[in-house]
């Protein structure tokens, strides 16, 4: 992975603040005038603010002209959801046979390059990888995270989760498969994971959820799929959720991998963000790729 040098100068509660703001606990207003508490000599509250946003020059690992991959956008019908809905596909360029395919997830601001930049990692590794952007039928992902948050946070929840189960369907049957469908998600789509595999049980083969909110612990019992679980150690809103989840689990014999990253914070994958944990992050994406390879065999 691309080195992300990691802000150590920032306190440990601005982090708490940023993700508070970024699932929407604490409102703009508040999640500034908690930094300039922070404030202190040269440090600002707009300078804490500018070295938690998102640089998502920090998230190109693979361009999207390498010479490696072929990258389109794919229209899909989502009849219980949103109608006419669009995602990202990337391919193997030199790809000669049917391969296994991924669905990607995004956190909850929309399809922006930091997933689309994972989608073509999976490419990379030799997957099919399709990532949905849940904000199309609203104008697509908007440039910038916080608009794309408050577009996602307006939009009917269940229409968009059937948008992703959609999408699911729709990989499930594609040409260039073998019938095997894995997910993987972040945050927000960490969490639509979790609901995937309890609610459409036959449609994926394995999954990813990286630090994502348990599924309705009552639907638990539907999993078919193996599971392999990301968290990181400082995450405590996702956190909170894991004993009950993992004593479902275990009650209903299901498959499942769990690792919870020390010292990692939620959202440690992410690149384009200080949160990014580089050591953690790329030993939770060489599980994955692992995970996906051997569960996803024609």
């Amino acid at each position: 992975m691309k080195e992300r040098a990691q802000n150590t100068k920032l306190p440990e509660q601005a982090f708490t603040l940023y993700d508070q703001f970024a699932h929407g606990r604490i409102n703009r207003r508040e999640f500034m005038s908690g930094l300039t508490k922070l404030a202190v000599g040269s440090l600002t509250a707009s300078s804490i603010m500018a070295a938690l946003m998102p640089n998502y020059a920090n998230a190109e690992q693979v361009s999207f002209n390498d010479p490696d991959i072929k990258a389109t956008y794919q229209h899909f019908d989502s009849p219980k959801g949103n109608g006419q809905c669009r995602g990202y596909r990337v391919e193997p360029a030199n790809l000669s046979q049917s391969a296994p395919i991924i669905l990607v997830i995004h956190e909850n601001r929309g399809l922006n390059p930091y997933i689309k930049d994972v989608t073509r990692r999976l490419a990379k590794a030799g997957f099919i990888a399709f990532a949905p952007d849940g904000l199309f039928p609203v104008g697509g992902y908007p440039g910038n995270d916080e608009q794309g948050k408050a577009m996602q946070r307006d939009m009917d929840g269940e229409k968009l989760k059937q948008d992703f189960f959609a999408a699911a369907a729709m990989l499930k049957g594609d040409s260039k498969g073998h019938g095997k469908v894995g997910a993987v998600g972040f945050c927000y789509g960490g969490g639509m994971v979790n609901k995937l595999v309890t609610e459409q049980p036959d449609v994926i083969s394995a999954a990813v959820p990286f630090y994502g909110a348990a599924p309705d612990l009552t639907k638990v019992k539907n999993i078919k799929a193996p599971l392999l679980i990301h968290m990181g150690e400082l995450d405590e809103w996702v956190n909170a959720m894991w004993p009950d989840y993992e004593t479902a689990l275990k009650d209903n014999n299901k498959s499942y991998q769990a690792y919870i990253y020390p010292n990692a914070r939620h959202g440690f994958h992410n690149d384009s963000t200080p949160r990014f944990d580089k050591e953690q992050a790329e030993l939770a994406w060489q599980r994955t790729l692992t995970f996906f390879h051997q569960h996803l065999k024609a």
